[in-house]
């Protein structure tokens, strides 16, 4: 699939960021597919908006695995990148997820934590120890919202941001992601990943606004319209 800036939502844009949802399985930045990745879209897109010589300027500050779509940051200026990716740095960025998974978490709410470790070879992440060389220490918050039979609604709220990090830790509970054919899920072979980063909070690089930012993920797809999202997403902010 080829994506245009009619697949991407820009939420809000001023001299120092950018803040759009991604797409799901679109790459953030170049990797070996050659396929368009986000980045470079959206430096195409300031380009030709305000008609730039050369190349637009635009700081990638944190990441989404490429099937994840949901909301992200751009800094628009190098000192806006520099404050950001210190803000992430010292966990004063909030990352918010839902989820569906397989089956249901022992706990409704409560923390996991975990050593990952990541083989570059196959391009997967899986469960080490502290001893273990290169391994890095993942933590996440959750709450589980609704079961509906065979499958779970889960807030999830990083407190650390490895690569796949929040596949691969509900995988290590024996509830995999809704689609995630990689981390154990064999039944939603063809589906897209059920993993939505719905919900960003920071304080603006140079204006220090606080910003809220709010996308609902695909209501109208599988796994997703089984659940009643908006429910859900309004008790967070009433």
């Amino acid at each position: 699939m080829t994506f245009t800036m009619d697949d991407v939502n820009v939420l809000y844009e001023d001299n120092h960021i950018l803040v759009v949802v991604k797409p799901q399985n679109m790459p953030v930045m170049a990797d070996e597919s050659k396929d368009l990745d986000l980045l470079t879209l959206l430096k195409n897109w300031l380009k030709e908006k305000y008609n730039k010589e050369g190349e637009a300027y635009l700081g990638l500050v944190h990441r989404l695995d490429r099937p994840t779509g949901g909301i992200m940051v751009f800094a628009k200026t190098s000192k806006a990148a520099e404050r950001l990716c210190q803000a992430i740095k010292d966990r004063e960025v909030e990352k918010n997820y839902l989820a569906v998974i397989g089956g249901k978490l022992k706990s409704e709410k409560g923390t996991l934590t975990n050593w990952l470790k990541k083989n570059p070879n196959t391009n997967t992440v899986y469960i080490a120890t502290s001893l273990t060389e290169g391994a890095k220490k993942a933590e996440l918050d959750y709450t589980q919202l609704e079961t509906l039979g065979t499958i779970s609604l889960v807030k999830v709220q990083l407190k650390t941001g490895r690569s796949h990090q929040i596949r691969v830790q509900m995988a290590g509970q024996n509830c995999p992601l809704f689609g995630d054919v990689k981390y154990g899920d064999k039944l939603a072979k063809g589906s897209n990943l059920a993993l939505w980063a719905y919900e960003l909070k920071f304080t603006h690089p140079v204006t220090k606004d606080s910003m809220v930012f709010v996308a609902y993920p695909p209501e109208e797809k599988e796994p997703w319209k089984k659940f009643e999202l908006k429910k859900y997403l309004e008790q967070f902010y009433y």
